[in-house]
């Protein structure tokens, strides 16, 4: 078994989907959270050894692969959640990218300061974004009839989801949408319900983000 090392900040954000994978595989790994704090220096000596000054940036065997796309895909086909052929490993990716757009439009709404225009944001985002892109997965999960969204196991695409859909529940975002969507809260239960999944949920570091 190669030696994986994970190296994140001490925060959920990108790393979170690719710890997901390594719990529901039970594969060990280092994993490495470095300070999220702009006074503390670990991250400023770190970055000029990154390949592209980000993180995450994953190890295998000493090798280093970063971009979280890039590494989700990798541990993907290497811890079994590419699907069972080329065309379920497309679409897996396809929904990757799907939500993470979706979290690209909602990160307006954090960077708001001003509490009444933040909720404005929230309430557009919900009509906007949120509610048609549940609409839409709601169908996917009932085309596909598995209670996954590809295929008949999880793929990486249904724990990239599962951990935004879960981050938004946790934080009472959209809860109109999730209202009206049970079908979608109801993939959100498979998921933390699965025993690695929530074995990883419990112990994991309690963070903000």
């Amino acid at each position: 078994m190669p030696h994986y090392k994970l190296t994140y900040f001490d925060i959920m954000g990108l790393a979170e989907p690719i710890r997901l994978m390594f719990a529901q595989a039970g594969v060990e790994y280092e994993n490495v959270m470095i300070p999220d704090e702009d006074d503390d220096p670990t991250w400023e000596k770190l970055k000029p050894t990154t390949p592209h000054c980000q993180l995450p940036i994953l190890e295998v065997d000493g090798k280093v692969l970063a971009q979280s796309v890039a590494i989700s895909n990798y541990l993907a086909k290497k811890l079994g959640f590419d699907g069972q052929n080329e065309w379920e490993s497309a679409k897996a990716q396809e929904l990757v990218q799907a939500i993470n757009d979706v979290r690209q439009q909602v990160r307006a709404w954090r960077k708001e300061e001003d509490e009444k225009k933040k909720a404005e944001i929230l309430k557009k985002l919900e009509h906007d974004v949120v509610t048609p892109y549940f609409d839409r997965h709601e169908k996917f999960l009932a085309k596909n009839g598995s209670g996954y969204f590809v295929g008949s196991h999880v793929t990486q695409a249904d724990l990239h989801i599962f951990n935004t859909l879960q981050w938004w529940q946790n934080n009472h975002l959209f809860t109109e949408a999730f209202k009206n969507h049970p079908k979608i809260g109801e993939f959100v239960e498979k998921i933390a319900n699965l025993p690695n999944i929530k074995k990883w949920i419990e112990k994991r570091p309690k963070t903000a983000v």
